[in-house]
């Protein structure tokens, strides 16, 4: 059997950048032979990449790119710590030139594209095994443009694109980070869902029903909720957040600019967390490699 060195182990993670223990144990299985050693891993890194696979995902970050067109991506790891992995937002971030500049038709097709030589999905599978947690590409949204583009990143869980036309860029900047701040859901009132809007008035005729008042006075309390309610969640409604003496439509008015569409990306939004408890999970997995 082949002596296994340190040197051997620098140069096997070196060329794959797989855990140290990893590079290891897979020069022991070839018996030292370097390229058998990296066929090894490929082998290792893929199946632990399906084991990863089946475990929730509610962590990630928010990345945007603009050029000549715009792109907002969410990808999701399992812990807050993997998410500020250098090599996990590095991925994050191509994914979002990819989208902006060859334009997928959904998740699918840009796992198939190519990033650095290699489908997407061989590079995300890659990743996985290199850092041990499940890596997914939630959603992304396009835009593309004969107006302008202005992004904002809140850290990496919110981050907005917005579509716009107007000559001052700070306005598109300042609208984005508005819709971070105050989450409108449509650009004006009638552009809010039919959904929505029957939730929000399934909710104020409980709260009208219990104020003892008659019928007329809680029909126009129900009506008066579900105005309010519009307003609030409307982009151009909105009071300005950089100066709430007038709203978003009144600023743009002044400064001549029309915003035509934007997306807001709130990290997990509509994914379950789980909250299984730590302890037990790393003394499950003890118990499991005491048990092999």
């Amino acid at each position: 059997m082949a002596t296994i060195t340190s040197t051997m182990v620098a140069k096997l993670r070196a060329k794959t950048d797989a855990p140290i223990m990893e590079c290891k144990k897979a020069l022991i299985e070839a018996d030292g032979a370097m390229t058998r050693a990296e066929e090894v891993l490929r082998v290792r890194l893929g199946s632990r990449a399906s084991r990863a696979a089946v475990r929730m995902t509610s962590e990630g970050v928010i990345e945007s790119f603009i050029g000549d067109s715009g792109a907002l991506v969410e990808l999701n790891c399992e812990t807050d710590f993997v998410a500020k992995n250098i090599n996990f937002i590095s991925f994050a971030k191509k994914v979002a030139k990819l989208v902006a500049t060859q334009n997928p038709s959904d998740v699918a097709k840009l796992s198939t594209l190519l990033l650095d030589g290699s489908p997407v999905d061989t590079v995300r599978t890659v990743l996985i095994g290199k850092i041990g947690e499940n890596i997914t590409i939630r959603r992304f949204v396009r835009f593309e443009t004969k107006y302008k583009l202005a992004s904002y990143l809140h850290g990496t869980r919110i981050g907005v694109l917005v579509e716009y036309d107007g000559t001052n860029e700070q306005v598109g900047k300042d609208i984005a980070m508005h819709i971070a701040a105050m989450k409108p859901v449509s650009l004006s009132s009638d552009d809010v869902s039919a959904k929505l809007i029957m939730k929000e008035r399934s909710i104020a005729e409980k709260k009208a029903s219990e104020s003892g008042k008659s019928p007329d006075i809680v029909a126009k309390m129900i009506e008066g909720s579900v105005q309010k309610y519009l307003k609030e969640v409307s982009l151009f409604n909105q009071p300005f957040v950089k100066n709430d003496k007038q709203t978003v439509q009144q600023m743009l008015q002044e400064t001549n600019t029309v915003v035509r569409r934007f997306a807001l990306f709130m990290l997990g939004e509509g994914v379950e967390k789980h909250h299984d408890n730590f302890e037990i999970e790393v003394a499950a997995q003890v118990a499991a490699e005491q048990k092999k």
